[in-house]
C-alpha cells in the first residue's frame, strides 16, 4: 500500500529539523508525532532506528520496485524490504529517484534487467490499480489483515488474527489486552 498522508495529515518540509513549510493543522500535527512514536516504539524492540522524515515522500516507486523484486525472486524480496525499511528510516534513501531503487534492488541480488522500463510502465499501471483494488475494498491503512475476509486494521489486532489463522479454538481474545489484567 502506499499511503496517500497528505489526504488526511496535511503535509510538510523540514529542513535541519525545522519545519520551513506547512499546511497541518495543530491537530495533524499531533496525529503525525503520535504516529512516530509508536512506530519508534516497535522499531526500539528490534533495535532498529527510525527517525522521521524530512518531506512527504511519494513511496510509489518503492512499491513499484517491490512488485518487481517479488516477480524475480522471494529471497530477493526479503531483502530488498530489509534494505529499503532501514535505509529509508536512518534517512540514507532517496525512494523517489530511479537510479536509488536500481541500485537497491541489485543491493537486495534482484536481476534489474527491465526495470526502468517496468517501472515506467506497466509497473505504474499495475501499482495504480492495486492501490484502487486496496482502497475499494475498504483497506485504508497498514497493518491490515484479512483472514477469511474478516478485516483487522492495526497491531492490536494481532491476538484475534492469531486466533483465527489458528482455527477460531477457544475463546474469542480481546483486543491485544492480556482479560486477566483488566
Amino acid at each position: 500500500m502506499t499511503l496517500n498522508i497528505k489526504s488526511y495529515l496535511g503535509s510538510a518540509k523540514k529542513k535541519a529539523g525545522k519545519v520551513i513549510e506547512s499546511n497541518r493543522t495543530s491537530t495533524q500535527w499531533l496525529a503525525v508525532k503520535y504516529a512516530y512514536k509508536d512506530a519508534r516504539r516497535y522499531a526500539s524492540l528490534r533495535n532498529l532506528v527510525l527517525k522521521g522524515t524530512e518531506k512527504i515522500w511519494d513511496s510509489s516507486l518503492a512499491g513499484i520496485g517491490l512488485l518487481w523484486a517479488k516477480q524475480q525472486s522471494r529471497t530477493g524480496l526479503k531483502s530488498y524490504i530489509d534494505v529499503v525499511f532501514e535505509r529509508f528510516w536512518q534517512r540514507k534513501l532517496d525512494i523517489e529517484d530511479i537510479d536509488v531503487i536500481v541500485s537497491v534492488l541489485q543491493a537486495a541480488g534482484v536481476d534489474t534487467a527491465g526495470f526502468v522500463k517496468f517501472a515506467l510502465a506497466e509497473g505504474r499501471i499495475i501499482h495504480d490499480a492495486l492501490q484502487n483494488e486496496i482502497l475499494e475494498k475498504g483497506y485504508y491503512g497498514v497493518p491490515t489483515y484479512v483472514v477469511d475476509n474478516e478485516v483487522y486494521f492495526g497491531r492490536e489486532h494481532l491476538p484475534r488474527v492469531r486466533w483465527h489463522l489458528q482455527g477460531r479454538e477457544g475463546e474469542f481474545p480481546d483486543i491485544a489486552y492480556d482479560s486477566q489484567v483488566i
